[in-house]
């Protein structure tokens, strides 16, 4: 029996590990996401490595600054094709969740404006409510 010749999809690739809660942690995940997407043939000095790690940098740093319960970690994934990213970092606080969709302009508030700055680069993003723990999933998706 012959089976059609089907076109193979572009390749997806993964990181995803577990950070401590501390700007350590956030500086950690920030830089070794950077250098996966760099493994996977987007340079560190590219515009599409720059701006996803931007994005990384703000969401991880938010969930260290807004997601911190103690002793919980943060996990952060990070899923690759050759044209877009999508960041995902998952922390175990439910009380404190931003609202996804457009913001309101934060320039005399002392915090907010990070949110700013992912809804201006990332192409979608949004917050997802975890169903089997507590917490919540703030994500990205970036064109490389």
């Amino acid at each position: 029996m012959s089976r059609p010749i089907t076109q193979t999809s572009a390749p997806v690739r993964e990181f995803a590990m577990q950070f401590t809660s501390t700007p350590r942690g956030a500086r950690l995940a920030r830089r070794l996401m950077s250098h996966w997407l760099h493994e996977w043939g987007h340079p560190y000095e590219g515009e599409g490595n720059q701006t996803v790690t931007l994005v990384a940098a703000e969401l991880v740093a938010n969930a260290v600054t807004h997601g911190y319960v103690p002793e919980r970690d943060f996990n952060l994934r990070l899923t690759a094709t050759p044209d877009t990213a999508r960041i995902e970092v998952t922390d175990t606080s439910s009380e404190r969740q931003p609202a996804s969709g457009p913001r309101p302009h934060a320039s005399d508030r002392e915090s907010g404006r990070g949110l700013l700055l992912v809804e201006a680069l990332a192409a979608d993003w949004g917050v997802t409510p975890r169903t089997t723990a507590p917490g919540k999933t703030v994500w990205a998706v970036l064109p490389l």
